[in-house]
């Protein structure tokens, strides 16, 4: 089976792929948003929450050093949150002089931002095991089923399956650049000429990007419209939620219930 290099669900024989995924995602945006919720500082609930996406990612057979470097697209949040370690808190731990400034660290601050970094790095994990254990369009159909604005369902399917389009056409482009891109025998004949013919034909191949993409989206639409579209992709309706999946989702809920609670008893 073929799979994209942009589509991130990993076919895998697992109790978690088998899941119903309006269940998955019920349960993924549970986990996300308990994170969001618990108190800063609240370390024990950061471990359990990291020991049940752990438990999850086993079961998913997806592997764990996968889901890791999948979830590496936290690091820009962390380091966005760098800041608060300098400018939140009373308790100074540490400064050192930047030109004609100090920077104080204070102990609140990097507490503050151990916790932005910890909730980013399992938020991303939780979107990971979605994304790479249900199948695009049964994300969407599960997005429907949980009554999730149709316009916006529709939206997040239009933009997916174009981005396909759009990056078959970069590539297409690559391809008719490197085969007009000549080698020489000598070193000082480099493939692709110099920095700033490189430059200039990465800003024509841009544009023409940019061109191809509008005009392409024009005929898809026209041709989407001639067969009937009013706005939405309609689909087969999902079977009903089994007993199994009902029982899963019911622990799940109760057993982040019980962590948030529990942060907010001891830390909140």
């Amino acid at each position: 089976m073929h799979i994209h290099f942009l589509d991130p669900f990993r076919p895998r024989l697992s109790p978690v792929h088998a899941l119903d995924p309006r269940v998955k995602l019920v349960l993924a945006l549970a986990y996300i948003l308990t994170v969001a919720l618990t108190p800063v500082g609240a370390w024990p609930v950061y471990f359990l929450l990291l020991a049940v996406i752990l438990s999850v990612g086993i079961l998913s057979a997806l592997g764990l050093g996968f889901i890791q470097r999948r979830a590496l697209l936290a690091l820009p949040f962390m380091l966005a949150a760098v800041p608060i370690i300098f400018t939140n808190g009373e308790t100074a731990l540490f400064s050192f002089p930047l030109g004609t400034w100090t920077l104080t660290g204070y102990a609140e601050g990097l507490a503050r931002f151990a916790s932005v970094a910890l909730k980013s790095w399992l938020s991303v994990q939780a979107a990971v095991v979605l994304a790479s254990s249900t199948s695009f369009p049964d994300l969407l159909q599960a997005m429907r089923a949980i009554r999730i604005p149709r316009l916006l369902v529709a939206m997040f399917g239009l933009m997916w399956r174009y981005l396909f389009v759009l990056v078959d056409e970069a590539l297409r482009l690559m391809r008719a650049r490197a085969a007009r891109s000549g080698q020489g025998a000598e070193a000082v004949h480099r493939s692709g000429g110099s920095m700033a013919w490189q430059a200039r034909v990465a800003g024509g191949m841009a544009g023409n990007l940019f061109l191809r993409a509008f005009e392409r989206s024009d005929r898809i639409y026209m041709a989407m419209v001639a067969r009937g579209y009013d706005g939405e992709i309609r689909s087969l309706p999902l079977s009903a939620i089994g007993s199994g999946s009902w029982l899963t989702l019911a622990g799940g809920l109760i057993l982040l219930i019980l962590l948030l609670l529990f942060g907010f008893l001891l830390w909140g």
